[in-house]
Parts: structure tokens; C-alpha cells; sequence
């Protein structure tokens, strides 16, 4: 067996294998600004798995999201019952809010996957796995290089977390109506 067993076997109980230093880690997480670029994966088990290669042209960025509910603007007029609610009940999930933010930030990337790394009472922390479209060693390699040339892939919900949130990773019994999307799908019945 390789290391990365034993990586995601420590990470599987993090506050009692790393004690102290996850407190730590917390804290200075705490004061660092919202989205952090990184030089290494914290979790380099599940960045591995999920695309990433320690090679240039990649990036690591640790972004941190606000946990609890959403809620929408005051609502001035109208007084129907269904304009009382304040609450907003959002179709996404908080990982591909966070990987829409940071592609936000670095424009010039392509977001290849994301992982939770922490969370505590007040935050969540992701990090995000992102490919540089113009570096010469994304633009050699063929794998690489087709991925990097589909701009958007979190606001259009093809990363990974965005197929969760619209439902696409199950198939057959249960999930006739998702396909190609559920807005679709109504149009045609």
C-alpha cells in the first residue's frame, strides 16, 4: 500500500489524530483573508484523487464560506403569504458556491475539482483544484489542455459538486426526470 492510505485514514478522524495542531490550524484559518492561494494541498489524498498533479500549471486555493442559512432581501411590497418568508432556500450546495467564487477570482483558470477540508461552528473551509488555460505545460498535455478549454465549468454546474446539485449522479429508477435537466425535462411533458 502507498502512503495516501495512511493520509486518509489520519484525515478520517482529524481532531483526535492532529489535536492540538488542528486547533491551531483553525484559528490561523480563521484570520486568514476569504480566499487563500496555497502552495501544497492540505489534504493531498483527496487532491490526488480528484485530478490534481504537482506539476506547474496547477493551483491551490483555500476558500472560506459563511455556514447557516441564506436569506433573502427585505421584501417591500406585496402581502401574500409566500412573501413573508425571509429564508432562502438555495439549489446549490455550499461547495460549488465556493468553487463559483473562486473561478470568479482567477478568471484566467479552469476549476477542475473541490474538497472540504474543515469546518467549524461559523465557516467551511473548500479547497479548489484549478488549471492554468495558458501555461505551456497544461497547453502540452492533451488531457489536461481539453479540460482547461471549457471555460466555466462551476457556473455551469460540471464540476463535480455542480452534478450532485442537479442531480446527475445517479442513474435509472428514481431519476427519470433530471435528464438532460429537470427545467427541460418539464418543457417536454
Amino acid at each position: 500500500m502507498g502512503y495516501l492510505k495512511y493520509v486518509r485514514d489520519l484525515w478520517k478522524r482529524p481532531k483526535k489524530e492532529l489535536g492540538s495542531v488542528w486547533k491551531e490550524r483553525l484559528i490561523a484559518w480563521r484570520q486568514e483573508p476569504v480566499s487563500v492561494r496555497i502552495s501544497r494541498p492540505t489534504r493531498i489524498d483527496r487532491a490526488r484523487s480528484l485530478g490534481y498533479k504537482a506539476k506547474q500549471g496547477f493551483l491551490i486555493v483555500r476558500q472560506r464560506l459563511l455556514r447557516g442559512g441564506r436569506q433573502r432581501p427585505d421584501i417591500k411590497s406585496g402581502r401574500r403569504p409566500k412573501h413573508f418568508g425571509q429564508r432562502l432556500t438555495l439549489k446549490k450546495n455550499y461547495q460549488q458556491v465556493a468553487e463559483e467564487r473562486v473561478s470568479k477570482l482567477y478568471k484566467n483558470c479552469t476549476v477542475v475539482n473541490s474538497y472540504l477540508v474543515a469546518k467549524d461552528g461559523l465557516y467551511y473551509w473548500y479547497e479548489i483544484i484549478l488549471v492554468d488555460r495558458n501555461h505551456p505545460n497544461v497547453v502540452k498535455d492533451k488531457q489536461l489542455s481539453n479540460l482547461a478549454k471549457k471555460k466555466g465549468r462551476a457556473q455551469r454546474g460540471l464540476s463535480s459538486a455542480g452534478r450532485k446539485g442537479r442531480g446527475l449522479l445517479c442513474k435509472g429508477k428514481g431519476a427519470e426526470k433530471i435528464r438532460p435537466s429537470l427545467r427541460s425535462n418539464k418543457r417536454l411533458r
